[in-house]
């Protein structure tokens, strides 16, 4: 079969045949429907040997749907046939924080070695993906095609996880900021209309995803540039805002989110382009918390994909082959992408 494979680090992927998979015990085969192409798989790509827990080679995806193509011995629960989504973080699934769902902050996450499918282990973008174990799988709802469903693995989870946590800001006459609206920032104002009355702020570089933002329940969107700071005061009548996500985390957008938030607010930090905040006493309002989330949990996830089934979010999707994944990375990292990439590895 295909498979698109970080070979080194600091290397251009490269689409590869290897041999098809086999599932052995505890294990499942997916034959993958769609796989999101994911910002931080860019970033993934130019890491330095020696700074992440495994080595390549590897199938990139992380944002995986498909059908179940094969069980191995022992499982239970699910059919050959199923359509499924790939639950991302892969942890160890005994300590404390897996068997809560909460695989993505697992315990012994560095000592196992890996992140999950598209991190250190074989991810979707190939015509079949092993999966380590069932518990990795949550069924999709009726009414949800696989393809659409691929994006709300991460590009809804982690953003749905992130506005969860600070839902006690959210309250009528509150304000949300969201910096970048590609992949995770269209499915974040989505998320905060299903969830909350609060007034969304879109901001953005590029006209044309402020457009998609207003098309999916933003209030207001501002142009970043050096006057966006003042827009968003404005918005807020000098008050600024309860929540600011800064989904791209670069040192621009964190200078600018740190001046968006208000007193008792809360910035959390989605995006990993690797920018710093310089913190003293007066880099935040007052009692103003500045967080880190990575992706969600796997009862979330269930969550996220019952609100896409119940028509409260979509995914804006846009197809393409898997032999034309580089080009999907490029058009990633030139930014003309809108929504989200999902490659589909079986047509």
């Amino acid at each position: 079969m295909r498979a698109y494979q970080l070979t080194a680090w600091q290397q251009p992927p490269e689409l590869r045949d290897v041999p098809e998979p086999e599932p052995g015990p505890g294990e499942v085969l997916l034959k993958v429907a769609g796989a999101g192409a994911c910002h931080s798989d860019l970033h993934l790509m130019e890491f330095p040997p020696g700074q992440l827990p495994f080595d390549p080679p590897f199938t990139l995806g992380h944002e995986n749907t498909g059908h179940i193509a094969a069980l191995g011995a022992g499982v239970t629960g699910f059919r050959e046939g199923d359509a499924v989504a790939v639950y991302g973080p892969w942890g160890c699934g005994r300590c404390r924080q897996c068997r809560l769902g909460r695989e993505n902050y697992c315990d012994r996450a560095r000592e196992i070695g890996v992140m999950g499918g598209g991190l250190g282990r074989d991810g979707g973008m190939a015509e079949y993906q092993l999966v380590p174990s069932a518990r990795l799988l949550v069924p999709l709802p009726g009414g949800i095609a696989p393809v659409e469903a691929a994006p709300l693995g991460d590009a809804a989870l982690t953003p749905y996880h992130a506005i969860k946590r600070s839902l006690h800001l959210l309250e009528p006459g509150s304000s949300a900021v969201v910096i970048g609206v590609g992949g995770l920032g269209h499915m974040a104002v989505q998320i905060l209309r299903a969830l909350t009355a609060t007034r969304i702020i879109a901001v953005d570089t590029a006209e044309e995803k402020l457009t998609l933002a207003k098309e999916v329940g933003a209030d207001h969107v501002v142009l970043a540039g050096d006057d966006a700071v003042a827009q968003v005061d404005s918005i807020t009548v000098g008050r600024g805002a309860e929540v600011v996500l800064d989904i791209v985390g670069s040192d621009e957008t964190l200078a600018s989110a740190a001046q968006m938030t208000r007193m008792q607010g809360e910035l959390t930090v989605i995006g990993i382009a690797m920018g710093t905040l310089p913190f003293d006493f007066f880099a935040l309002p007052y009692e103003c918390s500045l967080a880190t989330t990575y992706w969600g949990t796997a009862v979330e996830l269930m969550e996220v994909l019952e609100l896409a089934a119940a028509g409260k979010i979509h995914a804006h999707v846009e197809r393409f082959p898997l032999d034309q994944v580089a080009e999907v990375y490029d058009r990633l990292r030139a930014g003309h992408i809108e929504g989200r990439a999902v490659v589909t590895p079986n047509g």
